[in-house]
């Protein structure tokens, strides 16, 4: 039922931040897509093990800090990382071609509905971490008996 005096459900605005709060950003919607990737680039840019990546329609993004945008350094052609240039916190990865910008699941001050549902680049992962992934709410729910 429609209800002409109720306006409908906005999206969920999430915030989120480098360490030193100089980088400040906004993106709208629900998470997409939260994985970990363990690539080389990965694993050299964090100095960890995996990054959490957690995907948001690149529209919705908004820098918000004192900082403004973050500075860019381009792992691809056609991939760019964002970083802070004053305490070096990773932040987001944006593909030319994308409409999604993918940001760190850890930059976020709200990670509710991230815990990640694929892992990129596993067999490149070291071997003491093991990782249990979270059930997909995209897949197909289990016929019930």
């Amino acid at each position: 039922m429609i209800y002409p005096d109720v306006p409908p459900p906005r999206d969920k605005v999430r915030t989120g931040r480098c360490e030193c709060s100089y980088i400040t950003y906004e993106v709208v919607g629900v998470p997409d897509d939260p994985h970990l990737c363990s690539c080389r680039h990965e694993k050299r840019l964090s100095g960890g093990p995996a990054v959490l990546w957690v995907g948001f329609p690149k529209a919705t993004l908004v820098w918000t800090g004192p900082g403004g945008e973050p500075t860019w350094y381009a792992t691809w052609p056609t991939l760019r990382r964002g970083f802070c240039p004053r305490c070096g916190s990773h932040l987001v990865s944006i593909a030319d071609d994308s409409d999604m910008i993918m940001v760190t699941g850890f930059s976020l001050d709200d990670r509710s509905g991230t815990d990640p549902v694929g892992h990129s680049f596993r067999t490149e992962a070291v071997p003491w971490m093991t990782i249990t992934l979270a059930p997909d709410p995209r897949a197909g729910q289990p016929a019930s008996s």
